[in-house]
């Protein structure tokens, strides 16, 4: 079984977590309140900054010039293409570039930036691997969940689209082969991807509940 296969079956009852959270299945069928939705815009807006420096900074770690190659490549292409739909959403919502910049991270966005980050400066290219994992392939599974629950169009179909579209698919499998090529070379390292995984993916499904419930600094 590939490595990255492993962690998807050790991380299933997050995953299912997921499928079954209320942020994405009222956005699969278009019930999704337009606030919590304006509040993924923004806070996921905040959170790709520091997703693209995550992979900026694992450039540094690569071991090849492919991979460092690639890893800048895709910091470039979220900062360019991904952050552009949150462009797009926030000029729906009255909400500027200059407003996007300036929102406040809520406590789950800040815990999550912090993690990933962190990983980057400090752990090797086998954690950043497994630590940036969970996002990807977890936008993708549920993305192509909401496709299977929605029915006709409706103002949330663009994310739905955007998440299962082909330019994404390949964007994923590249970090799936990163994170099966990592486990291979790495062994001794297993336990810290397992561990960066899950951390990761536990904080994906946060992610989610801090937008539905538009979680907010109480002090």
């Amino acid at each position: 079984m590939a490595f990255s296969d492993e962690l998807l079956e050790e991380g299933t009852d997050i995953w299912n977590a997921q499928f079954e959270h209320p942020f994405v299945t009222e956005l699969a069928t278009g019930e999704l309140d337009p606030e919590a939705f304006r509040h993924w815009v923004e806070q996921d807006y905040r959170y790709l900054l520091d997703y693209a420096r995550v992979f900026a900074l694992g450039a540094t770690k690569a071991r090849d010039e492919a991979t460092m190659t690639h890893m800048m490549d895709v910091a470039h292409t979220i900062l360019d293409f991904e952050m552009d739909l949150h462009r797009e959403f926030a000029v729906d919502y009255g909400i500027s570039v200059d407003d996007l910049e300036s929102v406040e991270k809520a406590p789950t966005c800040v815990a999550y930036t912090n993690f990933l980050v962190r990983t980057a400066h400090e752990g090797s290219i086998a954690e950043i691997a497994a630590a940036i994992y969970p996002c990807g392939q977890g936008y993708l599974d549920v993305a192509e969940h909401m496709a299977e629950l929605a029915e006709g169009e409706h103002r949330y179909t663009p994310f739905i689209e955007k998440y299962t579209s082909e330019k994404f698919e390949e964007a994923v499998a590249w970090m799936t082969e990163l994170v099966d090529r990592c486990g291979e070379q790495f062994p001794g390292e297993s336990e810290a991807m397992r561990e960066a995984f899950r951390s990761s993916a536990r904080l994906e499904h946060a992610f989610w509940e801090m937008c539905y419930t538009h979680e907010e600094w109480e002090v």
